[in-house]
């Protein structure tokens, strides 16, 4: 048999969280009406039953106070009870029934909308049952009831007919537990009133799931224009929910991929921008000692540049990889107790030779011991290329480079500090806010 496929739309709108939360709402409620309803429903029938039980045992009370019931004679001869009434009206009401036996259950007179079989019935139920057993329930249709009418429910007592100290017969009294219907018609209401609440839910569920989930509509929408190159929409509910916390945590998400994708970019800028000389040099030798037939020293010359060119390149691209692992936050430092004085004495002997190149003189100043927790080769390099910086442009217009080491004024933070200085042209002042922009 081919399975029934819903359409699109409809499956989705099915499976839709709005759907889901609207459904469970409206199950819940639903099961909590019915519970109350059904408490409710018992309860009023309860207190039916006890309010036609105090009925009927008023009534027997008054019944066994007529005095021909209590005329061993008149009973003897089954005459009909007399004037069974009260001032203020009937005693019976009509739709009561009233059944009077002798000892051993055999009918004397009945009154009431009830045929001889169910009387013959009633009589052996209650007869079962005794007097003193307490009150029972019996459905009966009434002769007065029109045909196919559902039976009603009666709730009969069996009292004892005493004369002096013998019981001479039985007294089965019974009144319906629901006269007016009233216990059917609040059965209908509670129906109808659950099935518009449920509806009212229904409508107002669907609503407020749908408010609710505006947010996550939101956070969709953005998440859809988020391209690759325009990682910077945000979505910024300020809400302080579980949806605004969804939401913080999109953002921070898309902040990293932001970061990562701009230490991607800025990778890639520095690369291209420092290969760019040292290739076009080796492509310019290349090019040059190529284009005719050289001696062997001018060939030896150009392997020699491109030899030192492709150094060159070599410690370019490891450091642009330690910055890029930088970036990232993938740096393993090998912290140790390091002596900054020693640290400064190596650089100045590695960069003393490009300094006597440059025509630059580099000394030291005082290098008192200044004991910190560092990565050694970390710090040897940072010196290095701030020594090496120094040196390019004190060449340029000026004559001397000078380091020296010193104690951190705080003794709390147990730190220490280098300083280089050179007598240059030094930083216009409207580039000083970029200086720490790479390869500004």
């Amino acid at each position: 048999m081919p399975r029934l496929r819903l359409p699109d739309p409809l499956r989705m709108f099915v499976r839709s969280i709005r759907f889901r939360l609207t459904l469970w709402f409206v199950l819940i409620l639903a099961l909590v009406v019915s519970v109350f309803g059904a408490i409710t429903y018992t309860l009023q029938a309860r207190d039916l039953q006890r309010q036609t039980l105090d009925r009927i045992q008023g009534k027997i009370s008054q019944v066994q106070s007529v005095e021909a019931l209590a005329r061993r004679e008149a009973f003897e001869r089954q005459i009909t009870i007399p004037n069974i009434s009260q001032d203020a009206g009937p005693l019976l009401q009509s739709d009561e029934i009233l059944a009077v036996t002798d000892v051993q259950g055999r009918v004397v007179q009945n009154y009431g909308p009830v045929s001889t079989s169910d009387v013959d019935r009633l009589t052996q139920v209650g007869m079962s049952r005794g007097a003193g057993q307490g009150p029972f329930t019996y459905s009966l249709l009434s002769a007065k009831a029109q045909v196919g009418s559902e039976p009603r429910e009666y709730m009969f007592v069996v009292a004892p007919i005493s004369l002096g100290s013998s019981v001479i017969g039985f007294l089965i009294l019974g009144s319906p537990v629901d006269p007016t219907g009233q216990l059917h018609r609040f059965l209908i209401t509670l129906l109808l009133g659950g099935m518009g609440t449920l509806v009212m839910a229904l409508a107002g569920g669907y609503w407020l799931a749908d408010r609710a989930l505006k947010p996550v509509k939101e956070i969709t929408r953005t998440a859809r224009e988020i391209g690759e190159t325009d990682l910077s929409r945000r979505i910024s509910l300020g809400t302080q929910d579980e949806i605004g916390q969804l939401a913080d945590t999109f953002d921070q998400m898309l902040a990293r991929l932001q970061a990562a994708f701009d230490r991607q970019r800025q990778f890639t800028a520095d690369a291209s921008h420092e290969l760019r000389t040292p290739l076009t040099i080796v492509n310019l030798e290349a090019s040059r000692a190529l284009e005719s037939p050289r001696s062997g020293n001018e060939y030896a010359r150009a392997l020699h540049v491109i030899q030192a060119e492709n150094d060159f390149m070599s410690r370019l691209v490891n450091n642009l990889l330690t910055l890029s692992r930088m970036d990232a936050g993938q740096t393993s430092l090998n912290m140790e107790r390091v002596d900054l004085s020693d640290v400064t004495l190596e650089v100045a002997e590695r960069m003393h030779p490009l300094a006597a190149r440059q025509g630059v003189e580099l000394t030291t100043g005082e290098l008192p011991e200044v004991m910190v927790m560092g990565d050694r080769q970390y710090l040897v390099q940072m010196i290095s290329n701030l020594v090496e910086n120094a040196i390019k442009y004190a060449g340029d217009s000026g004559t001397h480079v000078g380091l020296d080491v010193g104690l951190d004024p705080a003794p709390a933070r147990g730190g220490g500090w280098v300083r280089v200085l050179d007598d240059g042209l030094g930083i216009p002042p409207e580039d000083l806010p970029h200086v720490f922009d790479r390869f500004y």
